[in-house]
């Protein structure tokens, strides 16, 4: 299996299958395909897990898993953000936590789930959930601006945005605070913020989608669209 991330940030993911390899992504997310692909859609694993995936992780009910049945099959996939995609690698030593609504597709042996981050460490702008990725493989992701991957050592703090971050490596140390004294938090345009402490990886997006819908004007509201239902502006695949 082969992998392209092309025009960034317009980005697109073009992935070249073998015969028999499989990708599975996220329901909505082709763009294209070439050659015999076999296409099977279905719940993400048992009801439960695809409940809570779905419900708290913020993606849809579900998936599609793509199966090469002749070489050379062709298949481009994107998310709904303006920005970068990115590749993560999962293994028993790197699991990484996702930003919900952020993946797009995973390989074979890759388990995605939610990690509740309770109510003192809801990251990722106000999110209590994220994806949790595990096992072996690769998972692609898409977030709105570019998307930037640091290594903080041993010893080093880190301090981010919440509404910047895209992922961090799953066992890193981590605490959400305010940014500053009580007057920078109101008067200096920034909220909570995360202290990552290393050793750890994180990815951050440099643009806040957040900032964008308040720029815009954008309301909130309640409506249903396809097979996502949207509540006070929070997306619940079905």
């Amino acid at each position: 299996m082969e992998f392209q991330i092309l025009k960034n940030p317009m980005s697109i993911l073009e992935v070249t299958l073998k015969k028999d390899e499989i990708i599975t992504a996220e329901a909505g997310s082709l763009v294209f395909m070439k050659g015999d692909i076999e296409i099977d859609t279905k719940m993400r694993s048992g009801i439960l897990k695809t409940v809570k995936v779905s419900l708290l992780g913020n993606e849809s009910f579900f998936v599609n898993k793509y199966t090469a049945k002749e070489e050379g099959c062709v298949l481009g996939l994107t998310g709904p953000p303006v920005g970068d995609i990115i590749e993560i690698s999962i293994n028993d030593n790197a699991g990484f936590i996702v930003q919900s609504g952020a993946y797009i597709a995973s390989t074979v042996g890759v388990e995605i789930d939610t990690k509740w981050q309770g109510f003192t460490k809801g990251i990722f702008g106000s999110e209590l959930f994220m994806l949790k990725a595990t096992g072996e493989g690769k998972v692609f992701c898409n977030a709105y601006g570019g998307i930037i991957e640091k290594q903080i050592l041993s010893g080093e703090k880190f301090i981010l945005d919440n509404y910047h971050l895209v992922a961090l490596s799953i066992d890193a140390d981590y605490k959400v605070t305010k940014f500053g004294g009580l007057k920078s938090t109101i008067l200096g345009g920034e909220g909570l913020v995360t202290e990552i402490s290393g050793p750890a990886t994180v990815y951050f997006q440099t643009k806040n989608l957040k900032e964008l819908i308040d720029l815009l004007g954008v309301k909130h509201t309640q409506e249903t669209q396809g097979n996502n239902f949207n509540i006070g502006g929070f997306r619940v695949g079905m």
